[in-house]
């Protein structure tokens, strides 16, 4: 139904899909806490009643699990309808800090957290696609839009409580304002050399070294500077990975490790001593991801290994006390893992203040997508560097995006399309959406002839 004539465009419908691919089967994203993940999306389209199409009528986000969860979290977003339908669009994109706030403070929902898990990751997928509305309706890349935006009206997107102990609005501001210096120029940088990126397609667990060895030869022909791989399951399995993937890239290729949270502080010590003869990089979570003196405590005892961490951080409070306690050495921020690009912001400001580089976590579905407008905002208007700084990438499943990523000697490319490069293609919807869509369907299929058989 279109609006009556002089009616504001509103959202009229919040749809939700449980996206899966089965990744587990070729052991793809493999690593020590997780065997089978098959990669999958909670994703949410917002529906609009806007005749502009020019500008866009729909809203595109999601949250990344690995499969089951999905149940639940597509359950979550969907409790999260009654506060987006019938909003005003140009209020939303004038102001998705409106909204942020407004989902966080549902006391009801906020109970099942605050502000962690799956409630704050289903807003997190609300909110980007509020975002993703809102840089299509400007025709700018998200990046963009960020970068373009006043500083003052960046810091009324940003939830303060909780954190004003580390970073005050006016803080905030004054980083703001400072990135604005030299924007131009960095913009034009990135428009023509892209943001480096580095590798982890060849490091997963369940990888044997004939595919560890072919994919780390190609990540440098690729132009590529760093790799990563998973480790944490078996020790002496990890020193002979370690040492074929050295011997392939050689000495000058940085080679970071990523245990994923499987060790205590006494084993992180050790695994990380005994590999230390590879010279890797970083070692990324080495233990619970909300146990801040525990990451103090092994980067102490690691260095010159830095400890990076941030993927599976819950809220802007637990990172400003990684920053606080010197816990860690490399911030990974995720696109979908907290309360969305507002989060974000304050996450990355905190880095900023801190003088922290922020290194953001990818792959999964979609995630290299998103998070490289994050990335790239950050480059241009606020830390205005790149030194030691790349994001993630693993070649999984861009092809089910109308607006993928593009890697060009190591490096992302600019997104010039409209938007936060959320939205699926239909027909990937139609094959992976579970248990009815046409792949899940033929896969329940042949299970049973298998069964009979």
């Amino acid at each position: 139904m279109s609006p009556t004539p002089g009616t504001p465009s509103c959202v009229t419908a919040v749809d939700t899909y449980d996206i899966r691919f089965p990744t587990s089967r070729e052991l793809d994203g493999s690593d020590a806490m997780n065997p089978d993940p098959d990669y999958s999306a909670a994703y949410v389209v917002l529906r609009t009643d806007a005749t502009d199409a020019s500008a866009g009528l729909e809203g595109h986000g999601f949250t990344f699990t690995i499969g089951r969860g999905n149940d639940v979290q597509v359950a979550a977003i969907d409790a999260l309808r009654s506060h987006v339908v019938g909003r005003s669009v140009d209020e939303l994109c004038d102001d998705p800090g409106s909204l942020f706030r407004d989902l966080i403070g549902d006391s009801q929902l906020r109970w099942l957290g605050p502000e962690k898990g799956v409630m704050h990751m289903a807003i997190g997928a609300v909110v980007n696609a509020v975002w993703d509305l809102a840089a299509k309706r400007a025709h700018k890349p998200l990046w963009q839009l960020l970068a373009d935006a006043e500083p003052e009206w960046l810091v009324r997107q940003i939830d303060f409580r909780y954190i004003t102990d580390a970073l005050t609005p006016n803080e905030a501001l004054e980083l703001l304002r400072r990135g604005k210096e030299g924007a131009e120029g960095r913009k034009d940088r990135l428009l023509a050399q892209g943001y480096p990126g580095y590798t982890t397609s060849p490091g997963w667990l369940g990888y044997g070294d004939e595919k560890l060895t072919r994919l780390a030869a190609q990540a440098v022909a690729d132009g590529f500077r760093q790799i990563k791989l998973k480790v944490g399951a078996d020790l002496a399995d990890d020193v002979r990975r370690c040492r074929v993937a050295r011997s392939v890239v050689g000495p000058d290729i940085r080679m970071a490790i990523d245990a994923n949270q499987r060790w205590n502080v006494d084993e992180a010590i050790q695994w990380v001593t005994a590999l230390a003869e590879f010279e890797p990089y970083w070692i990324e979570e080495p233990t619970s991801p909300d146990d801040v003196l525990a990451h103090a405590a092994i980067r102490k005892a690691v260095a010159p290994v830095k400890v990076a961490t941030g993927e599976h951080v819950q809220n802007r409070i637990v990172f400003k006390q990684l920053l606080q306690a010197g816990s860690l050495d490399v911030l990974q921020i995720d696109a979908a893992r907290v309360g969305g690009v507002n989060e974000n912001l304050a996450i990355l400001l905190l880095a900023a203040k801190f003088g922290v580089p922020v290194c953001p976590h990818a792959g999964g579905v979609g995630l290299c997508e998103l998070v490289q407008h994050l990335a790239m905002f950050d480059y241009v208007a606020l830390s205005g560097t790149i030194e030691n700084r790349v994001i993630e990438y693993v070649d999984h499943l861009h092809e089910h995006f109308l607006d993928p990523v593009v890697i060009r000697e190591g490096h992302y490319t600019a997104p010039t399309a409209p938007g936060f490069s959320a939205t699926m293609r239909p027909e990937s919807i139609a094959e992976y959406t579970f248990p009815g869509g046409t792949f899940w369907a033929a896969d329940l299929e042949t299970q049973k002839k298998g069964h009979a058989a």
